[in-house]
């Protein structure tokens, strides 16, 4: 009987959702020049996307209670106590796992969970304050995320402390700057009545797309220069490439929209974070491919 209701709300944990999450993995690792280990960046994958993830999706979930549609899940499961169970398990497997890497990671990864917890619980709530909720999300799911990754794989100090490198940590916070805000716009009505005052509440539907595309036009400009001062024009033009299809969706989307509000819903937001979430992380692995695929090791 236990059994079943932990089955019942794993689902929650939205485990295939962390997908959308891989870019700034890849990304981290594409930014980095130095020979890489295989089986850390496998550890650093499982750790995150599989464990420190999932822990953060079903606590919001957990305080959130959502009963429409949220990122990953059409019809959610109720919210029973075993979530909150399932939660601190992951979170004290993510915090083991890391700290099997290094120790160094898993303050990073235990920093990241109680971030994430500060969004979502009743008595602190940043999800309350648009502005805050905002850049606490952007800095941590981006810049921070960007670091963390090559923390847990062993980069060098010096590697990542680089300014070119921490231009290109600014670049996923930027990105996520421009894609967060979309991940709320089908969410208005149930938002509202929580008391949750989301910056695409506060924007509207169509200022979360004007939002929206400064927010990735500007990542990608800075992107562009990053790549042009560490002379890798190749990796701008796999970026280019890869993103084209992105840029029309995004764009067809836009147009729908105007057209018709109602547009601005579950199916199109999933399927824009399904297309930005594959061709970002293909274009990262190519060029991590690129530039590593003689020099990774065991």
């Amino acid at each position: 009987m236990a059994f079943a209701a932990y089955r019942r709300v794993f689902p929650l944990l939205r485990i295939p959702f962390s997908v959308y999450l891989m870019p700034v993995f890849w990304f981290g690792l594409s930014a980095l020049r130095e020979p890489l280990s295989l089986w850390r960046a496998v550890g650093v994958f499982v750790v995150l996307h599989v464990l420190a993830y999932p822990a953060s999706n079903g606590y919001n979930s957990y305080y959130d209670r959502d009963e429409g549609s949220i990122g990953g899940l059409r019809q959610p499961p109720k919210v029973a106590p075993e979530l909150l169970h399932l939660v601190w398990l992951f979170d004290v497997l993510a915090i083991v796992g890391a700290s099997l890497l290094s120790v160094a990671f898993a303050g990073w990864v235990a920093v990241y969970l109680l971030i994430s917890k500060a969004y979502s619980y009743e008595g602190i709530r940043l999800k309350k304050y648009p502005i805050i909720s905002t850049l606490v999300v952007v800095l941590f799911q981006g810049a921070f995320t960007f670091l963390m990754t090559q923390v847990g794989v062993g980069a060098p100090a010096a590697a990542i402390q680089a300014p070119d490198n921490l231009l290109l940590a600014l670049v996923s916070t930027l990105f996520l700057c421009g894609s967060y805000p979309l991940t709320q716009v089908y969410q208005h009505q149930e938002d509202r009545q929580r008391g949750d005052q989301t910056l695409s509440l506060l924007l509207g539907i169509r200022g979360t797309f004007v939002f929206a595309a400064l927010g990735l036009l500007a990542g990608a400009a800075v992107l562009a220069a990053a790549y042009i001062k560490r002379e890798e024009t190749q990796n701008l033009l796999l970026f280019l490439v890869a993103t084209g299809p992105v840029v029309w969706l995004f764009s067809r989307w836009v147009w729908q929209v105007w057209r018709n509000p109602a547009a601005a819903d579950f199916e199109h937001t999933m399927r824009m974070n399904q297309v930005s979430s594959l061709c970002l992380s293909a274009a990262f692995v190519a060029m991590l491919l690129f530039r590593h695929y003689h020099l990774l090791r065991f």
